[in-house]
Order: C-alpha cells, then sequence, then structure tokens
C-alpha cells in the first residue's frame, strides 16, 4: 500500500455506556480494492450512524472476543450491510453470524489491507487482537488498555502477561493502539499506587483528567506511551519492583500481583 493514494480513515465512536466501536475506511486506489472494516459491533445503531454520515459501505468485520459487549450488535449490522464477519475460531460455536475464523498468527486481508490475527487469552480464552502493519493501527479488544489491561476471566495471570508480552514483542512503539473501553482514568489513578515516581506516567495522568474533565475520549494511545506509564507492560521496571516489594521476583509474578491489586481498587 503507497501511503501517497492509500490513506486510511479511522473512525472511533462511543457505544453503549463506555465500549468503543471503530470503522477502518480504506478508500479505493490504484494499488487496490477499499472498503470499510468494522472491530466488534457492541450495538449497531452507531454504526448505522457513522456509515449514514461518512457515505462508507461496510464490507467487513473483525471480533476480538466473544463477550456480549462486543457483539451483541453483530446479527443485525450484518443482515443491514452484507458485511462479511470474522472471529476467532475458539468461539465458532458462541458467536452467531462469523463467516470465516481466525486463530494466532493467521492473517487475512480485507478491504484491500493485510491483518495478523494475534491471539491474545486472558480476559477471554478466544481473544484476537487486531494488527494492521502497513497502517501502523492495532486493535486490542481487552486485553491492552490504556494504562490498563483486561480483567482475568477465563485465563489465568501467567496467560495475560504472556500475551501482553507478545504484544510489546510484535507491535512497533509507533502503532496506534486502539480497545475495547475508555476506562484509561481509572486505570491512571490505579496505576499512580503501584508506580508513584514515574514521570511519564504523572504526564500522561494529568493529560487524561484533561481529556476527560472535556469529555474527550483518551484513546487511541501509541505502544511508546503504554511502555513509558502503562505498570502492566513494566513489571521488570525497578522502581515498581521496589515499592512492591518483590524485586526478586519473575515478570509474571509482579504482573500477577499488579493485577490482583487492581482488581480490588
Amino acid at each position: 500500500m503507497s501511503a501517497d493514494d492509500r490513506r486510511a480513515i479511522i473512525r472511533q465512536f462511543t457505544c453503549l455506556d463506555d465500549n468503543f466501536g471503530v470503522l477502518v475506511h480504506v478508500p479505493e486506489s490504484a494499488s487496490g480494492p477499499g472498503g470499510t472494516i468494522a472491530i466488534d459491533v457492541p450495538h449497531a445503531a452507531p454504526y448505522r450512524d457513522v456509515l449514514k454520515e461518512t457515505g462508507w459501505t461496510l464490507t467487513d468485520i473483525l471480533v476480538t472476543h466473544h463477550h456480549w459487549d462486543h457483539v451483541q450488535g453483530l446479527v443485525e449490522l450484518k443482515a443491514e450491510t452484507g458485511a462479511r464477519v470474522t472471529g476467532p475460531a475458539l468461539s465458532r460455536d458462541k458467536i452467531a453470524g462469523l463467516d470465516a475464523f481466525v486463530e494466532d498468527g493467521d492473517e487475512i486481508t480485507v478491504a484491500g489491507v493485510a491483518l495478523k490475527a494475534i491471539g491474545t487469552p486472558g480476559h477471554t480464552l478466544d481473544q484476537i487482537s487486531w494488527w494492521a502493519p502497513e497502517l501502523s493501527f492495532a486493535h486490542t479488544g481487552d486485553t491492552l488498555f490504556s494504562l490498563g489491561c483486561g480483567r482475568i476471566f477465563e485465563g489465568d495471570p501467567a496467560m495475560m502477561w504472556a500475551s501482553l508480552e507478545k504484544l510489546v514483542r510484535l507491535l512497533p512503539p509507533q502503532t496506534s493502539i486502539h480497545c475495547g473501553h475508555e476506562y484509561t482514568l481509572s486505570n491512571a489513578r490505579f496505576a499512580l499506587t503501584v508506580d508513584p515516581d514515574n514521570t511519564a506516567l504523572k504526564e500522561r495522568v494529568a493529560e487524561v483528567e484533561s481529556l476527560r474533565e472535556q469529555g474527550l475520549p483518551t484513546l487511541p494511545t501509541t505502544m511508546a506511551a503504554e511502555l513509558a506509564a502503562n505498570p502492566f507492560l513494566r513489571p521488570g521496571d525497578a522502581a515498581i519492583r521496589k515499592h512492591l516489594g518483590l524485586e526478586g521476583a519473575s515478570d509474571a509474578a509482579v504482573f500477577a500481583e499488579i493485577r490482583r491489586r487492581k482488581d480490588t481498587f
């Protein structure tokens, strides 16, 4: 894809109370066909509104995991648009409307864009994070949040830490990160309790508070910003380990303690 003639337009909008809807529109060009991709469908109406406003035709829907607040609008939106739906193979019997299935490491092309399915279990066992390298775009579902990570429902802390490690290893620092929820303010306030002397985190918290006071979203974030300030990606940090009294523990054990504390924050 040439950056000169294929510039994706990404629209993010609120669904339900604190979910995000995301549409990725790729104009048709000499480089190839275009299209519009939805990632998860918490509720069909907001997608319908944005599609009507923009005049875009929805061609594809990508699903991150089976939780109701990510798929409850899926069948309705598919019926209205005829979009092709791709989701995790592990939930082929849980998610209605799937046309195609992916597992960790699979690569697909939709709307002329190559996307990689990254298995990131922990929050759920079927969780897929979607990465489009040529767009420097990723959607991490409910695995990686801005300044946080998803609550662990179906996996265990070791599994979630392995998933986060995988994202750190694969996604370049400049990658724009979208995720499922607007949880950043709560995550930011918790992060200060385990990493109180982190200057980058303090600056980020001030930015987040200002955005939320204005009613503005805190997403997308970037992998670079998360590596600097998200304690769930930084269990090897000496200051965090000292603050927790876990200087000699493994990264997985430090992560597990941070996640335990967040669960009761």
